[in-house]
């Protein structure tokens, strides 16, 4: 996992993305359909239709960082809202990524 630092926002998009978007689409994604600052120095989670793929955006000052994880079986636990974003502490991220419920 990253080290993430303290008091960072970490924001996880509901619904599905199209992840084929790399960095200057899903800061766009940010910005247009979330309606956060993609710049602000938040992490941004996706995640892709089949469930398998999530990604992560983050602007930690110096530019932006995408990170990605794939998974070969199962899929990543995600909340079935169609939009819209839901806050996490980096310890629920953690726990998201290592396919936690």
């Amino acid at each position: 996992m990253i080290p993430l630092p303290s008091g960072l926002k970490i924001w996880l998009a509901a619904g599905t993305t199209d992840i084929r978007l790399g960095m200057p689409g899903l800061a766009l994604k940010v910005q247009q359909s979330l309606g956060h600052d993609s710049f602000a120095g938040n992490v941004f989670a996706f995640r892709g239709r089949h469930g398998d793929l999530v990604k992560l955006i983050w602007h930690a000052g110096i530019g932006v960082s995408l990170y990605a994880k794939r998974i070969e079986r199962g899929y990543f636990i995600w909340p079935s809202a169609k939009d819209g974003t839901i806050h996490l502490t980096p310890s629920q991220l953690s726990g998201q990524l290592e396919g936690i419920d």
